[in-house]
């Protein structure tokens, strides 16, 4: 709403390369004009080099008055490229000429003030008084912790008032009799040492990371200088007031993408006395994004909507007259936070919603018909549309698909997360899951969604098709490699099928095996007969994939495996205990990109690359998939690269940290009451969505 990007794309996801006059593109048998902010020239040389050369226009403005300028463009790459960003983005991952060497010799604030002890004397890289702040929060972040965990222990009736010891106990923290507050706070520091975020995430018993250790970011999120580091990125070159150079040292596939950033407004974000390009002079002191990270929820940039305010759930926002493609037609639009699916759609039939994205369910679907006429007969409705006289309903395929996912540091024999044990113990509960994926896909989404076997969205053109070579339906063989299934089986008999194969997978990983009683009644070292998955399905298990874990705990019970089902009311639960490596299973949903370069998710670092900004949820750590993962974005060649990621998704599965679920139909409703449809985005598609053209909506 707020910005703009260096790059646009069409209705199919193709990178528009000449934005200032605009370039003409049919769809659909309608041609559309597409304008961005810039023109981009290619070129790759002879010595495996490649120059990106980006013209901005020159009558772009940020929605204050200033003038956008070549300057801003630089400046937000600096801040995606240093060494205490922290954020999703993996621009600095790109082989741009000298980002190496300008992000070698830092650390964390944090680290170094935590290595260098309570005692430290040596205030060369910073305050006695950061440091003393610094343990002095620390002490009170664990502290505080460690309370919050004995009064929740109380108040369930785990221990009696006053127990530290056993409640510390019940926490997985033991504790001599008669332990204090402090002693359950040193033990939680002892654990995760400087790992104060994983720490509060992992332990916490209602509180937040911002509630015990406010500002945090003050110290993980700052970087110091330790050794030698240049003092610019040779690759990106200021070559005018509106051009720029950037360098990448060899042909990556995903750069086009990734160099199309976000323009964020250096007099905003940065501090403009700080930017002398001359003289590598970026915007902000290197290793401190303080400034940017100041602004972070009060976002300005140039694109149709200025934001006014966040207030009681509700984003507020006011058109930005100074938009390059126009002043937006409706003046004000605000967004509603959080809604859950019956919310959402009964919000657009009673007036209170004119546009919003419910999950495309049967259950909305039947909503959506009653509104438009049709009355309601036992289980089906009869009369009524899609598109009628309350609502209009447009459906495009999902960009990202439905998915279960597994860490593997949770879940795992011994120490190894990549052992052969490992594998089968994760492979046991994906062949349980995976069978139950059709009956869950279509109950809740009918035609509207289809079961897919491979981690990828299938609006990808690299998704694996049932036609091509080496397709395999995901977790259908036994831990001896055999085949589960047969054409000619019954669900009941796959269901059946796929506990045997479940069975052997457990053994394969070491589980102990009763005869007598017919169930599991050990696990092996670092295992368990108890595992949790976790699923933010409002507490009433309205998710696509609750029927599939509710099935699967049936199934598994049977042979002495416990799957509890924690039915999440907030989804922010599940992130934070994610990012902690503190869940075993879960059920979420991946939004895919436009290319299907995989870094992001499953690159665990290799030669100096760090890891992907996501790949915590998985850890996986397979150098053969990393190296595939490198060569994908060495080459432009589609057919080569679709090879190389079948690979990749073939070790994936193989790791089994993700069960491929659904591939869905998003929904986009609109009230047909208040919303005039002409003026809405037309040829909505997966890559073009409603907002692209935001600023010609109008209400009626």
């Amino acid at each position: 709403m707020t910005q703009i990007s260096l790059l646009t794309s069409d209705r199919m996801g193709n990178v528009i390369e000449k934005g200032i006059d605009g370039t003409k593109v049919v769809y659909n048998n309608t041609e559309y004009t597409y304008y961005g902010p810039a023109d981009l020239t290619i070129t790759q040389n002879t010595d495996g080099s490649v120059y990106y050369d980006f013209t901005l226009r020159q009558d772009l403005k940020f929605s204050d008055g200033d003038a956008l300028t070549i300057d801003d463009v630089i400046f937000t790459m600096y801040v995606l490229s240093d060494p205490a960003y922290d954020g999703s983005s993996t621009f600095f991952a790109l082989p741009i000429q000298g980002m190496e060497e300008y992000r070698a010799g830092w650390d964390t604030l944090l680290n170094l003030i935590y290595n260098a002890g309570r005692d430290n004397a040596d205030f060369t890289n910073w305050t006695q008084k950061q440091q003393t702040t610094f343990w002095t929060k620390y002490d009170a972040a664990a502290k505080g912790l460690a309370q919050e965990i004995v009064d929740y222990c109380v108040a369930v009736g785990a221990v009696e008032a006053g127990d530290i010891a056993g409640a510390a106990g019940a926490w997985g923290f033991p504790l001599n009799e008669g332990a204090t507050i402090d002693d359950f706070a040193a033990a939680l520091q002892a654990a995760y040492k400087q790992n104060i975020k994983k720490m509060i995430s992992t332990e916490a018993a209602g509180s937040t990371v911002d509630d015990l250790f406010p500002n945090l970011s003050e110290y993980s999120g700052v970087a110091v200088k330790l050794g030698d580091s240049a003092n610019n990125i040779t690759g990106i070159q200021k070559t005018g007031d509106y051009s720029l150079r950037v360098i990448t040292t060899e042909i990556d596939a995903t750069a086009i993408y990734q160099l199309g950033v976000t323009i964020a407004p250096l007099h905003y974000y940065g501090v403009t006395a700080k930017y002398d390009y001359a003289n590598n002079k970026f915007g902000f002191d290197k290793g401190d994004l303080s400034p940017v990270r100041a602004k972070t929820t009060k976002p300005m940039g140039a694109g149709p909507y200025k934001f006014n305010k966040f207030k009681d759930g509700v984003v507020y926002f006011e058109a930005n007259e100074l938009y390059f493609k126009g002043a937006p037609k409706t003046k004000y639009i605000n967004f509603q936070q959080c809604m859950t699916d019956d919310d959402k759609t009964n919000g657009v039939i009673t007036g209170t919603i004119d546009i919003t994205d419910p999950s495309f369910s049967t259950k909305t679907i039947k909503q959506i018909m009653v509104a438009n006429g049709g009355t309601l007969n036992g289980d089906e409705v009869v009369g009524g549309t899609l598109n009628g006289s309350k609502i209009d309903t447009n459906t495009v395929d999902n960009l990202g698909y439905g998915y279960i996912g597994m860490c593997a540091e949770v879940m795992k024999v011994g120490d190894d997360a990549s052992s052969a044990a490992s594998k089968a113990l994760r492979k046991a509960f994906g062949t349980i899951f995976s069978v139950y994926r059709e009956l869950a896909v279509d109950s809740y989404y009918g035609d509207r969604a289809s079961v897919i076997n491979y981690p990828i969205s299938n609006t990808s053109w690299a998704a694996p098709q049932a036609t091509d070579p080496g397709y395999e339906v995901a977790f259908s063989k036994n831990a001896a490699g055999l085949p589960l299934y047969t054409s000619t089986m019954t669900d009941e008999q796959k269901y059946a099928a796929a506990l045997e194969g479940a069975k052997s997978f457990f053994i394969a990983a070491g589980y102990t095996w009763d005869d007598a009683t017919s169930k599991f009644t050990a696990a092996p070292a670092g295992a368990s007969l108890e595992y949790e998955a976790w699923i933010p399905a409002d507490g009433t298990g309205d998710h696509p994939s609750f029927m599939i874990l509710t099935e699967a705990r049936d199934a598994l019970a049977t042979i002495g495996i416990t799957l509890k089902v924690k039915d999440l009311t907030d989804s922010s639960e599940l992130w934070d205990a994610l990012e902690a490596q503190s869940v075993a299973i879960w059920c979420a949903a991946w939004g895919a990109s436009v290319d299907p370069d995989m870094y992001q998710v499953y690159f665990s670092g290799m030669d100096g690359k760090v890891a992907g900004g996501s790949n915590y949820m998985y850890a996986i750590a397979d150098d053969n998939l990393n190296q595939l993962i490198l060569n994908a974005r060495g080459t432009t060649n589609q057919a080569a690269r679709k090879a190389m990621y079948k690979q990749c998704l073939d070790i994936i599965i193989d790791w089994a940290v993700e069960i491929p679920t659904y591939q869905r139909q998003n929904a986009i409703i609109f009230s047909t009451e208040r919303v005039n449809l002409d003026t809405v985005t037309p040829d909505i598609t997966t890559f073009y969505g409603w907002m692209a053209e935001i600023e010609n909506t109008m209400r009626k």
